[in-house]
């Protein structure tokens, strides 16, 4: 570990280095709670704001790997927090984007784009969150980093 690496409070390790796509909601809690119950991620950390409808910040943990902040449009203070919502495209990289798909179907969700194999070797589905965003899960991992 170096200086610049940061400690987690829950575990007391530094977390590994990945992209964290940071996202606004009107409604975060409804955000929260549809990402959870309906994709499947988990919360790692939420912070409440002035209010607790309000969310200061959010972590929550996709299981096969990597994960999302989030928190509520318009926080006095907060230039991030100012941004549009509901404009996102999101694409988490899953072994399982059928049971994705079926998640999504039985709560209702739009589905924008239905399980599909691609030419390039990828299932995968997009669901649209009820603010807008657009998540695709599919089973494409990305082209290796070419040799430096």
């Amino acid at each position: 570990m170096n200086e610049n690496d940061t400690m987690s409070p829950a575990t007391g390790e530094a977390p590994p280095k990945m992209i964290w796509p940071g996202l606004q909601y009107e409604d975060a809690r409804a955000a929260i709670a549809f990402l959870t119950d309906v994709f499947g991620f988990t919360e790692a950390l939420v912070v409440s704001g002035a209010t607790d409808e309000v969310v200061e910040h959010s972590q929550l943990m996709w299981p096969e790997g990597g994960g999302v902040m989030l928190g509520s449009k318009g926080r006095e203070g907060n230039a991030y927090s100012q941004h549009v919502t509901g404009s996102v495209g999101v694409y988490v990289v899953t072994e399982h984007p059928d049971e994705v798909h079926e998640r999504a179907i039985e709560a209702g969700a739009t589905i924008f784009a239905a399980p599909e194999d691609t030419d390039y070797g990828s299932r995968s589905v997009t669901v649209l969150d009820p603010e807008g965003n657009a998540w695709t899960f599919g089973t494409y991992r990305g082209e290796p980093a070419p040799a430096s």
